[in-house]
């Protein structure tokens, strides 16, 4: 049973019965009763008076007096100017809650076959470097998505483009070539990607030196500094090295391209470990190395068409300034491609092997442009669905001392924030006693859920647009809007459920006719029937927040309720038995909106 659809259809047969006119689509609006007001659900009458002819207070009063002689979900009612306040009758609610217990998956809508199919893009790392903390507030963005998307009714292909292959991947291998002395994983006891990091961040050392020393050597001749600077970094000799070796790869090089897939594949079970740590996964992964030729010879057809245009040093651009942008670069002098190149080629490789709907990239908001490019791109090579792009553009991962430098070695790494994450859970959870009546092993696996549960959390419930200081000892706090407060009273209400079903009470099924409710059952009730509307209106704003959000303000209000009232020991059999459906039917909502942002909820804590 839906309320708000029973008291609009209450409401339309008032409005015929009384004024002879059938309401328009608009007419009725209902919002919830505001809290210093008697009511639960407040129609405004308003937009009725077009029908009525009459003042507000005189059409709110016959309204509400039809409405309740017509609609037994209705127990009373007071008129506020043009406003309906109306209080439910107790056997409305217990009626709802009877109805969102029974449904299999409450709150989530089905999909087949025929359902749209969305696919989204997230991760897309750098083989040349491991999984920072921009990372994961990607990969935990397109994971929670992609759920959310799913639980809309829509079938959804998560896929990650990985970027194997460019300049950058070349100077981690010319860095191994010369000072790696056969380094292995193995060998060093490294994960492959961390392993492959130490290389890149050992080229970008000694090209700094290189730049430095070229740079006093061109001033010392006369050039001015800057300019001298920008002419060191071009020919500093560690990089025109990795650029020859992009040429060779690019033309198939076999010792280029061994080592670069031997390279590759210690990054990738590099990943690998890092992305069953953070629970997320992929149905697809693309490989830069397999697209940029789709892409190339995308722009090259452009380029004969006249789409594109060829500079005098023979690298390919795109003239967009109809477009009220610039030139973009898609094909480098020395034949390279770039990003651009590759994600065209990607795209379309997409649109090949699925029957895409939506395209999404989950992307961070320092790319606005070049999706902004992409889509115009794809759109005059003449794909329809170019335009119909969409870049998830959400905002930076900052900490207490600035924006994260990867090339500098500063970058906060995944792996060691997930380690610091679960030994700061397991310190906290012992300290509070969290964790008092648990084996080691189950010590072990709660610290481990809390703190990816708090990483996560506190990742997920800022609107993805905004940036976001990350703080890891606030995230991992039992009280307040945390995912260990949200956990732990998940906990306490399975420990309440399993106390229950110890003393053989049944804890599904029907209510009670007449049972009572308080004003806090009433609004455990009214915010559990609103997981439906939150869950769409995440999918249709994308937006995981609203889903943290709102399981935190359900646990909240449990949490009162808890502390004022008996579960267990209520002496009314009736009423015991409602508040134990009532707490069932919280833990299956907080359990299902959790696990749609990737966390996951402990049993005992």
């Amino acid at each position: 049973m839906n309320i708000e659809n029973v008291l609009a259809s209450a409401a339309a047969g008032a409005v015929k019965a009384l004024y002879g006119a059938d309401v328009k689509d608009g007419m009725i609006q209902l919002q919830r009763t505001r809290r210093d007001y008697e009511g639960s659900i407040t129609l405004v009458v308003f937009p009725l008076l077009r029908l009525s002819h009459k003042k507000p207070a005189d059409t709110a009063e016959e309204v509400g007096s039809y409405m309740k002689e017509h609609c037994d979900a209705i127990d009373r009612y007071n008129v506020v100017g043009g406003f309906l306040n109306i209080s439910l009758a107790p056997a409305a609610w217990t009626s709802l809650l009877e109805d969102m217990d029974a449904a299999e998956r409450y709150g989530v809508t089905p999909h087949d076959e025929t359902s749209p199919l969305w696919m989204i893009e997230y991760s897309s790392p750098n083989t040349n470097k491991p999984l920072h903390l921009g990372h994961v507030r990607n990969n935990l963005l397109g994971w929670a998505l992609a759920n959310i998307e799913e639980a809309c009714g829509k079938r959804v292909v998560k896929t990650n483009i990985v970027n194997d292959r460019g300049i950058h991947i070349c100077k981690s291998m010319l860095a191994w070539q010369k000072w790696g002395n056969g380094e292995t994983p193995e060998s060093s006891g490294k994960k492959g990607d961390h392993l492959i990091g130490d290389y890149y961040v050992l080229f970008d050392k000694h090209y700094r030196e290189q730049v430095a020393e070229l740079s006093r050597q061109y001033e010392s001749e006369g050039m001015e500094a800057e300019a001298a600077k920008d002419k060191a970094e071009k020919e500093a000799p560690l990089i025109r090295e990795a650029h020859a070796m992009l040429v060779k790869w690019e033309q198939g090089d076999k010792e280029v391209r061994a080592l670069w897939r031997k390279m590759n594949e210690w990054v990738y079970a590099g990943f690998d470990e890092t992305y069953r740590a953070l629970g997320v996964g992929f149905d697809k992964i693309y490989y830069e190395s397999d697209t940029y030729l789709v892409g190339k010879k995308l722009v090259e057809e452009g380029l004969e068409k006249g789409l594109f245009f060829r500079k005098e040093d023979g690298s390919v651009w795109a003239d967009l300034r109809d477009d009220g942008l610039d030139e973009k670069l898609l094909i480098r002098s020395d034949g390279t491609s770039v990003y651009m190149t590759q994600d065209i080629g990607t795209a379309k490789l997409r649109y090949q092997d699925f029957p895409i709907d939506k395209m999404i990239y989950v992307v961070g908001n320092e790319q606005d442009y070049h999706f902004k490019v992409l889509s115009i791109l794809l759109d005059r090579l003449g794909f329809k669905w170019g335009k119909s792009l969409v870049h998830f553009s959400y905002g930076m991962v900052n900490l207490p001392n600035g924006k994260m430098k990867s090339r500098e070695g500063t970058v906060v790494d995944a792996d060691d924030l997930i380690e610091e994450m679960v030994a700061q859970a397991r310190t906290a959870g012992d300290a509070l006693g969290k964790f008092a009546d648990l084996s080691e092993e189950d010590k072990a696996k709660t610290a481990r859920i809390v703190g990816m549960g708090a990483l996560k959390y506190f990742l997920l419930k800022v609107d993805a647009r905004k940036n976001i200081l990350f703080n890891p000892a606030e995230s991992i706090d039992f009280n307040g809007n945390t995912g260990p407060f949200i956990q732990y009273t998940y906990a306490r209400i399975r420990s309440v459920l399993r106390k229950a079903a110890g003393e053989g009470l049944k804890i599904g099924g029907s209510i009670a006719p007449g049972t009572p409710l308080n004003d806090k059952e009433v609004e455990l009730i009214r915010t559990l029937s609103e997981f439906p509307a939150t869950v769409r209106q995440a999918g249709e704003e994308m937006n995981p927040a609203d889903i943290a959000n709102y399981c935190y303000e359900l646990v909240k209000s449990y949490n009162q309720f808890y502390h004022d009232y008996s579960i267990l020991h209520e002496e009314n059999e009736d009423i015991r038995h409602m508040r134990l459906v009532l707490s069932s039917m919280v833990s299956k909502v907080v359990r299902t909106g959790m696990n749609m942002l990737g966390i996951e909820m402990p049993e005992r804590m």
